[in-house]
């Protein structure tokens, strides 16, 4: 079976798109990549709305089995984790509206799938992932290579034969350390 897993690296002026069909043999070939940009000037309910119709679009024309989105990780800048919050809740809500499970991997995960350390820079990325789907140019910009990793990530992790894994305290293809967020995360939920 071949799982079709639509990457998101997510952010209010520059949102990455990818999307990748991943074999059992886990060759990945790319179907799609691209960026949806919105303007700083503009209100944040039309930036979210550019982002929102742009996911419906894609989610609509490729079918993904499943969305891999990059997770929202703490950064010093509280108004750019703010903006990549708000764009991932965009496209987490219009996978839910499909029914479309959605999976969430770090940066370092994503970056040690692809090129074996997590600490790996943005060109290191975008040259592997050009090489895994054997493209013939690096694709740009560096956002719509790291949402091209991010599916490539969520097929290598998932198994692309198996059933998607979502991001449940229970799923069995969670690293440990997304295991013990997601517990922590369903500790405070029950706490409220």
């Amino acid at each position: 079976m071949t799982l079709r897993v639509l990457g998101v690296d997510p952010g209010l002026t520059r949102c990455g798109i990818g999307v990748v069909d991943v074999e059992r043999n886990r060759q990945a070939t790319m179907v799609a990549y691209g960026v949806v940009g919105t303007s700083p000037e503009d209100s944040l309910d039309q930036r979210l709305l550019v982002i929102a119709l742009a996911i419906d679009e894609w989610l609509d024309r490729h079918e993904p089995h499943v969305l891999a989105v990059e997770r929202v990780f703490s950064q010093l800048n509280v108004s750019t984790v703010m903006g990549v919050a708000q764009a991932s809740g965009v496209v987490i809500a219009a996978a839910a509206r499909r029914g479309i499970p959605v999976a969430l991997h770090t940066p370092s995960e994503v970056k040690a799938a692809v090129t074996g350390s997590g600490s790996s820079n943005k060109d290191a990325v975008t040259k592997l992932v050009t090489k895994i789907l054997r493209l013939d140019a690096p694709p740009r910009p560096a956002d719509a290579a790291d949402a091209l990793a991010l599916a490539i990530t969520h097929a290598w992790r998932a198994g692309s034969g198996a059933a998607v894994a979502t991001t449940g305290p229970g799923s069995s293809s969670l690293t440990p350390a997304q295991r013990a967020w997601a517990q922590a995360e369903a500790k405070a939920r029950r706490a409220r």
